[in-house]
């Protein structure tokens, strides 16, 4: 089962290139991030012809996460566990039914610049919910994966100019603390098990030429519960897709399992 990531950053600025990708790259499954629509202004026929069943939580002119996938979706939760009064669209889960059952939790973590203030708290305070969620997911040993545009930068190696974000959110070190955590828990990071060392990036800002100068960042990332882990058989990046017509920051990546 092939299973994607990716930040589009806007389904009406990318009406004509996510279905060119899905088209071409033929995911099984594509967990979405800043869809930036509410839910039934979503172009869900455009995917619905192409096989996709479509679960969205949407938000206007903001966030906003899906879920596309040519298999089954059952047992559909909006919202990240933790905080009721948590108004933002950022977190979607199912259960996607193959050759087995695999929880997906589809999520796109705040920014949090700029810090300090009430942004990063609120970034923080939603990785401390994530990492409950996890922890509570793990009680069932079933396996799951979360995924998506997690807005940290893991390590230096993960950024082409480091020193360019160390005052940032996205590297600061409690950011990178609370994504330890996560992984602490005994989840496995899928494009660290595969790939080692510097230079791969998932995102590229539109300004002063990053891409070009290939300057950019690795902030998109599959974190694989032991049981999912073991079905892992690959993890890439489609850096590729920064360089095609409207194109969003952020590209795809994806996970292949045996499932």
């Amino acid at each position: 089962m092939k299973i994607a990531t990716f930040n589009i950053n806007g389904i009406k600025a990318r009406i004509d290139t996510l279905p060119r990708w899905l088209d071409e790259a033929q995911p099984d499954v594509a967990l979405l991030q800043e869809i930036k629509s509410v839910d039934q202004n979503f172009p869900r026929e455009v995917f619905e012809e192409r096989g996709y069943n479509v679960e969205t939580h949407g938000q206007k002119s903001f966030n906003g996460v899906a879920i596309l996938s040519k298999y089954p979706l059952e047992d559909v939760s909006r919202g990240l566990p933790g905080d009721n009064d948590d108004e933002q669209a950022r977190y979607i889960e199912a259960t996607v039914v193959g050759d087995r059952a695999i929880r997906l939790c589809g999520l796109y973590l705040p920014n949090g610049n700029p810090t300090p203030g009430p942004k990063y708290d609120y970034k923080l305070a939603w990785m401390e919910r994530l990492i409950d969620r996890a922890r509570e997911l793990l009680t069932s040993e079933e396996p799951f994966l979360m995924a998506g545009d997690y807005n940290v930068i893991p390590q230096d190696e993960d950024a082409k100019r480091p020193d360019a974000w160390t005052e940032d959110a996205l590297a600061l070190p409690e950011s990178r603390a609370a994504f330890r955590r996560l992984l602490n828990l005994g989840l496995t990071e899928a494009f660290r098990a595969r790939t080692q060392g510097p230079g791969h990036y998932s995102f590229w800002d539109y300004q002063a030429g990053a891409w070009d100068r290939n300057d950019g960042i690795r902030i998109d990332h599959f974190l694989l519960s032991p049981q999912c882990a073991d079905l892992l058989r690959d993890c890439q990046i489609d850096a590729s897709e920064r360089g095609r017509s409207k194109p969003s920051d952020h590209v795809p990546v994806w996970v292949d399992l045996a499932a």
